[in-house]
């Protein structure tokens, strides 16, 4: 009978969950309109919920005038911010506490006339938002990018709070030699860094992987990343609907992992979706004595 594992670090972390708590008590309490601007956290699951309890997305900070504004768990720049204060009766800052220090390490680097590189996705909100506190930053989006950059004697790196470790330390390693000083930020989130560990050690010692999360979400896409280079059938999925029976086919040990911005209900709607399915039984992940580094 085949097995279902999930792993030992998986789901919501304390941004995701601190976001939602502040929405939720916003939109119990909001006299007028709440908004968030863009999507509160890349989970479609979750955004469609919240509409469903009245808390719509903006595209803008000044789209809509009054009521509540919310900015986003990426971030958002400081100009974005100043519009959102001028044009909303309340603003409520749901920024992950991580990419806050992303955001400082941006300023701090600038400031000390450091040339500054993120680390990141272009183009990804939490990155833009990032580049709103360094205007200058040059973003780097693979290691190997940075063999094509002209470098200052002074270089610093801040980082998007999903990447892999393994990926920055490469790209340092491109960069050491080429200039008098290399300044790491390490923002990179701890829970993050957790779930990709134990996606890693679960995905090597099983024969398929479910991957839970919204398809917009990078540290998602980069859990399924790592997940298919460990398990070949590693499969990304944002709800139960889309799991085919044909994936477990002659699959013995089955492991489950989740995103960041993936609650727990949602997992559990999986691994129950599974179970029909297969007909497996739930063991328990071995306990790593490891706790989430993003409980802060």
């Amino acid at each position: 009978m085949p097995t279902i594992e999930v792993a030992r670090e998986a789901g919501a972390c304390y941004g995701v969950n601190r976001a939602l708590d502040l929405v939720r008590d916003a939109a119990a309490q909001a006299k007028g309109p709440i908004h968030t601007l863009g999507p509160l956290i890349h989970n479609p699951i979750v955004v469609a919920s919240l509409a469903d309890a009245g808390v719509t997305v903006a595209s803008e900070p000044d789209e809509y005038r009054g009521g509540t504004l919310v900015l986003r768990t990426h971030g958002v720049t400081p100009d974005e911010e100043a519009r959102a204060r001028d044009a909303a009766d309340s603003v409520l800052d749901a920024t992950c506490p991580f990419v806050v220090r992303a955001h400082r390490a941006a300023e701090t680097l600038t400031r000390e006339g450091y040339q500054v590189l993120v680390f990141g996705e272009a183009g990804h909100p939490e990155v833009m938002g990032t580049l709103g506190h360094a205007p200058a930053a040059t973003v780097v989006e693979r290691p190997e990018d940075a063999d094509e950059l002209k470098l200052r004697r002074k270089v610093g790196i801040v980082v998007q709070t999903t990447q892999s470790r393994a990926r920055l330390a490469e790209l340092v390693r491109r960069l050491l030699g080429r200039t008098d000083e290399v300044r790491v930020m390490d923002t990179i989130c701890e829970a993050t860094s957790a779930r990709q560990a134990a996606a890693a050690e679960l995905a090597a010692r099983v024969d398929a992987m479910v991957v839970i999360g919204g398809r917009m979400s990078a540290n998602t896409r980069r859990l399924a990343q790592i997940c298919a280079d460990a398990c070949a059938r590693t499969h990304h999925i944002e709800t139960a609907a889309e799991l085919d029976p044909a994936w477990f086919a002659g699959v013995g040990a089955i492991g489950v992992t989740a995103g960041a911005s993936t609650p727990q209900a949602q997992i559990d709607g999986v691994v129950d979706a599974i179970r029909r399915l297969t007909g497996a039984t739930c063991v328990d992940a071995p306990d790593s004595g490891e706790k989430d580094g993003a409980q802060l």
